[in-house]
């Protein structure tokens, strides 16, 4: 049987331009009741019961039976023996894309990721103390696919910003284990291994048990069951996002191979059915040869049924007035990947304003910055570009301000600092400012 990938045609001179449009966007983060019960369950069966609940549903989900947590934990002599042993091509290339992705982070921790003071003009000091958090936890996701590249993208920007431990935790059903997951986690340093995973591994990193230790922060993607319960733990925790389909919007001129923005466009429907998949283009022509490109090269990829699903179900080839609509098109829909396939891409990039992750250039396609080009390929999803950042070192610092006014300083706020405070109604924030005045007057009686 043949399949067919037609995505949503529009034309943005269509009078139903802006309902279609808002349709095919729209997309629901809630989650199941069911799944919400199931989730709030698990969560509280784990803070109870800690390591015995853990075994318990790692047993019943993923197959996989121990006797004890020490049987679920990944020695570092078997991450080293993981990348000891795998081909030479896949050694070299985890390696090349492990030192890109710390060389990315190394240059961001540099830029945004330091410590900073001043002195006022009467000495006192101003300024803003960066450290790292304690430990983390990151989620990678198993099961049906295994993910080393979110190994590096998650664990790497941690270690590179200072973070004492790193904890990783992955799921195993049926005690299979990716040696390229493993392997990367010994690249990456990678401090302790579990493998145990959906809402019973947040749980346990969020709570802490009698093995897995408490962690600060939980990055990494999952299931529905995963996102619930990262909802669910945030505020015990911290979380970097709660991720939604994987997203690709190119924005092109009609001069770059329609093969290369078809696969490009496949690239992200092959995850999901409810991956999303658009094109903005003034270049009606250019827009029937990447139809046509679609439906010469669907026929061969592997997953070709989730791709035809996601094309048919979320998929949109956009027809735009010109460049300049598109581009504020791609803003209003704040894409996780965006591409700016042209002949001169720096003309469009000071337009866009919203994007997980902007690819510049026929030749730099989506999947370079998946695995390898350098920066993080855990992007904001949904929409949330607009006012969110793509995963980085500064995930995983905390910033304390650092005051320490001087004596003469003190005369000056002490008098602000007192004013505001009688007028709040907080005499004791007054009096403690008035104290270390020169002059102390009297505290003022409220009124």
């Amino acid at each position: 049987m043949s399949l067919n990938a037609a995505p949503l045609r529009l034309s943005t001179t269509d009078p139903t331009f802006e309902a279609a449009f808002k349709a095919r966007l729209h997309w629901s983060a809630d989650t199941d009741a069911a799944i919400e019960q199931r989730v709030a369950d698990i969560l509280s069966d784990v803070q109870a019961r800690g390591d015995a609940a853990v075994l318990a549903y790692t047993q019943r989900f993923d197959g996989l039976a121990a006797a004890s947590m020490a049987e679920l934990e990944l020695t570092q002599a078997e991450l080293k023996a993981a990348f000891d042993a795998l081909p030479a091509a896949q050694k070299a290339a985890l390696q090349a894309a492990a030192s890109r992705v710390r060389r990315y982070h190394e240059a961001q921790k540099k830029a945004c990721g330091e410590s900073w003071s001043y002195r006022d003009d009467d000495g006192s000091l101003l300024g803003q103390k960066v450290t790292p958090l304690d430990r983390v936890g990151i989620y990678v996701p198993g099961g049906k696919a295994a993910y080393p590249s979110s190994v590096l993208m998650n664990a790497i920007p941690a270690h590179v910003a200072g973070v004492g431990e790193i904890i990783m935790v992955v799921p195993t059903p049926r005690g299979e284990r990716n040696a390229l997951v493993l392997a990367a986690a010994y690249v990456a340093g990678v401090t302790r291994a579990f493998t145990i995973g959906g809402a019973q591994a947040v749980a346990a990193l969020a709570y802490g048990t009698e093995t897995v230790p408490k962690v600060d922060k939980i990055t990494g993607p999952g299931n529905a069951y995963v996102a619930s319960a990262k909802k669910r733990v945030f505020g015990t925790v911290g979380i970097d996002m709660i991720a939604g389909p994987s997203e690709i919007l190119v924005l092109a001129d009609g001069s770059t191979p329609a093969d290369w923005v078809a696969m490009d466009l496949f690239s992200q429907a092959e995850h999901d059915e409810l991956a999303q998949s658009i094109l903005l283009c003034p270049d009606a022509a250019y827009i029937e040869a990447v139809q046509a490109a679609i439906d010469r090269l669907l026929p061969a990829m592997p997953r070709r049924e989730i791709i035809a699903r996601s094309l048919n179900d979320r998929g949109a080839l956009i027809l735009t007035r010109s460049m300049e609509e598109a581009c504020e098109i791609s803003n209003r829909i704040a894409p996780e990947h965006l591409e700016v396939s042209s002949r001169d891409p720096h003309r469009w990039e000071p337009l866009l304003r919203h994007a997980g992750a902007i690819f510049l250039g026929a030749y730099t396609s989506e999947s370079l910055g998946d695995y390898c080009a350098g920066p993080n390929h855990v992007l904001p999803t949904s929409g949330t570009a607009r006012f969110s950042s793509p995963l980085g070192v500064y995930d995983f610092q905390k910033r304390s301000s650092l005051i320490e006014v001087s004596e003469r300083g003190a005369q000056q706020l002490g008098l602000i600092a007192a004013e505001l405070a009688y007028g709040e109604g907080l005499q004791a924030h007054a009096r403690a400012a008035e104290l270390r005045l020169s002059e102390v007057p009297p505290m003022r009686v409220p009124r």
